[in-house]
């Protein structure tokens, strides 16, 4: 041992360090266990109120992670500070490097702060059809950074969620029910009022087409080469494409089996001899 040069060690500085300090560093051990164990606690409560408040699923562990994070970071903060370990060079270096990355990603950063808006405020859901952002289409699938759609021909669309959080959209299923809007041109001299018929009987086979609101049939307009008849009937939202090509194929029909014309333009064209 005397030839290690152990026997000859001072120890001294090391028990005096002990005895000065044993007791805050075994408080700090205890304020971290405990801290850790009321973190514990606070974050499954919250996660049970984040469930019953009915968050979205997909942002809940997100969350519940980051609020984990953020508690424990403070405690730890909390317990070097109360062993008297200077934070404040560490702080500075951490917030400088904090801002340079937030630069580097604002564009991202937005685009997941808008995910979680999107996620939160839910203007739409999964299966939804909506416009937004010059896209229509069906929502697949909502991320953190996108929402993905599928469009009618079956094309996916990837839209930031910065932009779509912001922007104007349109949600076409949001609600139950929906009008199915048609404009009939009807020759001048054609009948308006047998038209009118035609139309509403038309529409009264359709059991789709819902009683109530009532089919609405009415002049819209003294066109150029027609008289345009407005066409409002109600169905619900997940019916309406069956709706309209029913109204577009079988009011033809009934027009054309009682006489009524669907004109089409046209031009008189009236020719001179010179002499």
């Amino acid at each position: 041992m005397e030839e290690l040069g152990i026997a000859n060690f001072d120890w001294r500085p090391i028990y005096e360090w002990i005895l000065t300090n044993g007791i805050k560093v075994i408080a700090a051990i205890l304020i971290a266990v405990v801290g850790l164990w009321i973190i514990n606690r606070i974050v499954k409560g919250f996660k049970r109120i984040l469930v019953a408040k009915q968050i979205d699923e997909t942002l809940v562990p997100f969350i519940v992670s980051l609020t984990s994070v953020t508690l424990k970071v403070l405690l730890f903060i909390s317990v070097i500070t109360y062993l008297g370990i200077q934070m404040t060079s560490f702080i500075a270096i951490l917030g400088a490097a904090g801002l340079a990355v937030g630069m580097a990603l604002s564009g991202t950063l937005q685009n997941f702060a808008g995910g979680v808006i999107l996620l939160i405020l839910k203007p739409f859901k999964v299966g939804d059809y909506i416009e937004a952002q010059g896209h229509a289409g069906l929502v697949k699938e909502i991320q953190i950074f996108n929402t993905i759609l599928t469009t009618l021909d079956n094309k996916v669309v990837i839209i930031p969620n910065g932009g779509l959080s912001t922007g104007a959209m349109t949600n076409y299923t949001k609600e139950d029910t929906r009008r199915v809007d048609f404009v009939f041109g009807i020759g001048y001299d054609d009948d308006i009022d047998k038209a009118r018929n035609i139309i509403i009987e038309v529409a009264s086979k359709h059991e789709k087409i819902m009683p109530d609101p009532a089919i609405f049939v009415g002049v819209l307009e003294h066109g150029d080469s027609s008289v345009n008849l407005v066409t409002r009937v109600w169905s619900k939202t997940s019916d309406y494409w069956d709706v309209y090509f029913y109204m577009m194929e079988f009011v033809k029909k009934e027009f054309d089996k009682q006489g009524i014309t669907i004109p089409y333009p046209q031009r008189d064209v009236h020719m001179y001899n010179e002499k």
